[in-house]
């Protein structure tokens, strides 16, 4: 009886847009999350709660599947896959960078300025479609786009496999892996897919609290978690175990002459509803991946959370709205975009087969 009592009350609370006293908030959010308070959700928006960071799907104990990674891991670090063989996939996506690159837009072929940021590689396995566009369905498809692009890598599909075929360490790889030494484009793309696969985010110090750890979390970062549910809406785009609604959206985040150079979504859609939507991206580790927004225009978590509080720039999505944070409901925020980022997992960088 206590417990529906309980919450009856939070639920009513929330409503209301109570304000929970920040000793009564631990409590509160060390109970089951079904128990939490009911979360600002618009009508129709499918979400799912926030939950603790999910493992890799690949089995890292099977020595087929470890073999597998182990030939996309050199092939992801190998520059010999560009044209110049000065660019790897690892050029744009460091490990020491939450497998970033720290820029704006990426860097390709000679130096040739990309249009877009490059986003993490962590987690892309949870995506059900991938680059900013959504213009690919799985990392298979995903690894031939870059390698072929001639502003990234500049290179294509045959040079990049007569390189291979001469290197005897790649032909001793792709036969642990594959059981042949045939080297083709298909297990290429499957490998390097297979090894980003287990590109896995560290664990926050939001997943050590609902792990059990109720100290976890300072009161600013539960301020912060309970805001980011509620008053900020900030769940109806960012929810789940990674944060990300795994939809498109268009925030209004660009300049008025940027949308037509860049149509986001419609790029690949090609519907007029599309244009200028962009993947939602995960938030796990968002402070550690900036600069921010898929231009690589936004350089603070801060100046970000203060345009979202007027109501973005553009309405052009109607589930951004003006939410009217105090400066301490913004501080408190961010400290909550602190407790669900973390330091890379500790990496050692393949060597390159010879």
């Amino acid at each position: 009886m206590r417990k529906w009592i309980v919450i009856i009350v939070l639920t009513v609370a929330v409503t209301l847009n109570i304000s929970f006293s920040k000793e009564s908030l631990r409590d509160i959010y060390s109970r089951p999350s079904s128990e939490w308070p009911k979360p600002f959700i618009d009508e129709g928006v499918h979400w799912t709660e926030l939950a603790v960071l999910p493992a890799s799907p690949v089995d890292l104990q099977n020595d087929s599947v470890k073999n597998v990674v182990e030939l996309g891991k050199a092939l992801f670090f190998d520059t010999r896959l560009s044209g110049s063989e000065k660019i790897s996939c690892a050029t744009c996506h460091k490990p020491e960078l939450n497998w970033t690159d720290g820029i704006e837009k990426s860097l390709g072929h000679e130096g040739a300025i990309n249009k877009r940021n490059s986003p993490t590689i962590q987690n892309t396995w949870f995506y059900k479609r991938l680059f900013w566009d959504g213009r690919s369905g799985s990392l298979q498809d995903q690894a031939f786009a870059p390698i072929n692009s001639s502003s990234e890598m500049h290179s294509d599909m045959p040079d990049v496999m007569r390189k291979l075929r001469r290197i005897n360490g790649y032909k001793e790889l792709f036969k642990k892996a594959f059981d042949s030494d045939e080297i083709n484009p298909d297990k290429m793309a499957e490998a390097i897919a297979t090894f980003e696969k287990t590109v896995v985010s560290n664990k926050t110090s939001f997943d050590k609290f609902l792990e059990g750890n109720k100290k976890a979390l300072t009161k600013s970062e539960l301020q912060g978690l309970h805001l980011f549910r509620t008053k900020a809406r900030c769940m109806n785009c960012h929810n789940g175990a990674m944060f990300s609604d795994n939809q498109f959206h268009n925030n209004g985040f660009f300049f008025p002459d940027q949308i037509s150079k860049d149509k986001g979504l419609y790029m690949f859609s090609h519907l007029d509803a599309d244009t200028g939507k962009f993947k939602t991206p995960s938030l796990r580790d968002v402070v550690k991946t900036g600069p921010w927004m898929h231009n690589g225009s936004q350089h603070s978590l801060v100046d970000i959370l203060n345009v979202y509080n007027q109501g973005g720039f553009a309405r052009y999505d109607p589930l951004i709205q003006q939410i009217d944070l105090s400066k301490r409901e913004i501080r408190d925020l961010l400290a909550f975009l602190n407790a669900i980022s973390a330091p890379p997992v500790e990496f050692i960088k393949p060597a390159i087969p010879q």
